[in-house]
């Protein structure tokens, strides 16, 4: 049997029934500590695009915590589905392949579920702008047909939803807290906003316990990485590895505060399991920003590879562009007891080293060269 090697990874060539790839791991992956790591031990949870990007490293922690883990993923190519994103637990976990927005799956799938996180949409703000459908479709009509099943068929359900800093549109002062008003700049972000406002009013008229949260810049390990389209951080990270040009926009000086997915993960977690969070907005950010350019040098020093330069802001990307950005995260810490932990460089290595041994899982097509062993 062909197979092709990397240090914690064996790729089999053989493919079973279901027409889709083998993996086996030759040795187990780390387990992050969190203060809720005990929790979720014997529980039952269903993710809502749990093959994408925040709910694949979702679902490989709570199945190192020993619970029962659904996926649910439409698997909608540009939308960063992958199978390769849950290879150390591929056996450990069920997957529907079917979409948010069918009632009748998602009626069944909720059922006895103790925690729900609700990650399914689409996430590209520039493609809003064009095709605003999607946007109606998953992060709309996706949110009600969730939350209708969960009325009907679970209402002790906990229900957890990743929504976007973006929600706040420009920023009236920083750092922003969840007081601020909101006036999103695109559809994308008023899709999410929409959402947002649905699951409260099913958790203030029905008791659907949600948990409102809204992400900032998250990178870090199984992104969408085929496109510029999802995430400045990752799109820098595949530019360094491949020795290309990252283009800063502007005069590379508008702040964000960029998050490791790990921490998001965490941050999710920790949320679920307290009831302090229930029916609240939740920022989950950095509370120290990062301008692109520190962002885009950083980058290159940490990859020893790639280079910088300043261009022009895109038609596309000027319209959307809410200047700084910056999370005020006291509410987090004082209700649940959250703050992030891994310090940029930390998080860019790790990122650089993942996307470097898995490059071909996720822009490029599977090197069909075996070796015979």
């Amino acid at each position: 049997m062909g197979i092709v090697q990397s240090p914690d990874l064996v790729y089999t060539s053989r493919r079973p029934a279901n027409g889709h790839p083998a993996w086996k791991f030759s040795s187990r992956v780390s387990v992050r500590r969190t203060p809720a790591m005990t929790n979720y031990k014997s529980k039952r949870v269903l993710i809502t695009g749990g093959l994408g990007f925040i709910g694949s490293n979702l679902a490989i922690r709570l199945v190192q915590q020993g619970a029962d883990v659904t996926l649910l993923d439409a698997m909608i190519p540009e939308y960063g589905g992958n199978l390769f994103n849950i290879a150390p637990v591929k056996d450990d976990v069920r997957i529907n392949f079917s979409n948010v927005c069918d009632e009748f799956s998602v009626n069944h799938l909720v059922k006895n579920q103790d925690y729900i996180f609700h990650l399914a949409g689409q996430v590209s703000h520039i493609k809003s702008m064009t095709n605003p459908f999607d946007d109606i479709d998953f992060n709309i009509k996706g949110t009600v047909v969730l939350m209708e099943a969960c009325k009907k068929y679970n209402p002790v359900a906990v229900v957890v939803r990743s929504g976007t800093r973006g929600q706040y549109g420009p920023a009236i002062r920083l750092p922003v807290s969840e007081e601020a008003p909101s006036n999103p700049k695109g559809i994308y972000e008023i899709s999410n906003l929409t959402a947002e406002k649905i699951m409260k009013v099913y958790y203030e008229n029905f008791g659907v316990k949600s948990v409102l949260l809204r992400l900032t810049n998250i990178y870090g390990p199984r992104a969408q990485m085929k496109t510029h389209h999802y995430g400045v951080a990752n799109w820098f990270l595949r530019q360094a590895i491949d020795n290309e040009t990252i283009k800063v926009f502007g005069d590379g000086s508008i702040k964000r505060d960029f998050l490791f997915v790990d921490d998001c993960v965490d941050a999710m977690l920790m949320c679920a399991v307290n009831p302090k969070a229930y029916g609240e907005i939740l920022n989950v950010g950095r509370d120290d920003p990062t301008t692109f350019l520190e962002l885009a040098k950083l980058v290159v020093e940490t990859a020893g590879s790639g280079r910088w330069e300043f261009a022009e802001f895109t038609p596309e990307r000027k319209a959307q562009e809410p200047g700084d950005y910056l999370s005020d995260i006291t509410k987090i810490k004082q209700r649940v007891g959250w703050s992030p932990k891994t310090p940029l460089d930390e998080g860019l290595r790790t990122s650089i080293d993942y996307y470097r041994k898995h490059r071909h899982e996720y822009w490029e097509p599977l090197d069909q060269t075996v070796r015979i062993v």
